[in-house]
């Protein structure tokens, strides 16, 4: 498929010559009060500026004449080559002026701002849920539909979105494109990246409206929220235990099945919980993170520190 753009004539409007494209070609030019216009003959959208028709007709040839000489990897528009570039450069020229994060792309500081402002200005025609994100709003619509056209080659777990199920692939592939630039820790996902970026930044965007607490994740708020209205969404089918997190309801399901999946490369221990097996490693390696205030001395384990922290508060109260 071809866009033949061949001016075969002049008409006068509004005392002004302008080109209009003969009716065998795959443009046409109309005129409205004066104004030029081209339409898209394959999907009918309308465009003011010939390139503009000329970078969307792309989207439907595939063409994509802009590559990058550091990947290859190709675009439809030199925009879109000149926003990846940064990818290897590593370039961020877009900055928050509240909490000066760096951004490569505008768009990207735009939907952080957000964060700050609590704009949400994306409304689900559905439910009328609204989100900040653009994205957030199409992950969300998926929930009013069951069609998941998408399937997993790996393990035929379906999506409803094809970019669901290229996040999903990397589980399979091991593959993380997205690297800290802080601490060059790497990711599967962007928005993973995007939570851990806030260990560096400090940055807590999210606020609880009942105690004010802030959070750097809105799962983390959501799941603070159901300690102040007691909810318990989640149940166990063995004996009827209810739980405010899917993840403390998986934990306390291994009581039953007595499944620890965790295990020690040291010495083979095994363990249900994952923060249990990183405790126990702290044996083998003698690492003690948990450092007293007052004295300095260094523990293993936070419990440990807490006690130890009362024959401080115990000599205060004495000498007081």
């Amino acid at each position: 498929m071809e866009a033949s753009f061949k001016a075969n004539e002049l008409h006068c409007i509004s005392d002004q010559c302008v080109k209009a494209f003969g009716t065998d070609t795959n443009v046409q030019i109309k005129t409205c009060k004066g104004k030029k216009y081209f339409t898209c003959d394959v999907c009918g959208k309308v465009f003011y500026r010939k390139r503009g028709l000329l970078v969307h007709y792309r989207t439907h040839t595939g063409e994509k004449p802009y590559s990058c000489d550091i990947c290859s990897r190709k675009f439809s528009q030199k925009k879109n080559l000149d926003q990846h570039y940064r990818i290897h450069t590593k370039e961020k020229p877009y900055s928050c002026i509240i909490c000066n994060r760096n951004f490569s792309h505008a768009s990207n500081l735009n939907e952080h701002f957000r964060t700050h402002t609590q704009e949400k200005p994306h409304s689900c025609d559905k439910c009328n849920k609204q989100f900040s994100r653009k994205s957030d709003l199409k992950r969300h619509s998926c929930t009013h539909t069951s069609e998941k056209p998408f399937s997993c080659d790996g393990c035929n777990k379906q999506f409803s979105r094809i970019s669901d199920l290229n996040r999903h692939f990397s589980s399979h592939t091991g593959e993380k494109p997205y690297s800290c630039d802080i601490c060059s820790k790497n990711f599967s996902q962007k928005y993973k990246l995007n939570v851990h970026y806030r260990t560096h930044t400090k940055e807590k965007p999210y606020s609880c409206i009942i105690c004010n607490k802030n959070f750097s994740h809105k799962s983390a708020l959501n799941l603070h929220h159901r300690t102040h209205t007691n909810e318990k969404p989640y149940s166990c089918v063995e004996c009827g235990k209810e739980f405010i997190s899917r993840r403390n309801l998986n934990l306390h399901y291994r009581t039953h099945t007595k499944e620890k999946p965790y295990l020690c490369d040291m010495c083979s221990k095994q363990f249900s919980r994952k923060s249990d097996l990183n405790r126990h490693f702290r044996i083998h390696t003698g690492e003690k993170p948990y450092s007293c205030d007052v004295c300095n001395k260094q523990f293993s384990l936070k419990e440990s520190l807490t006690k130890h922290f009362r024959i401080h508060t115990k000599e205060k109260s004495h000498s007081t």
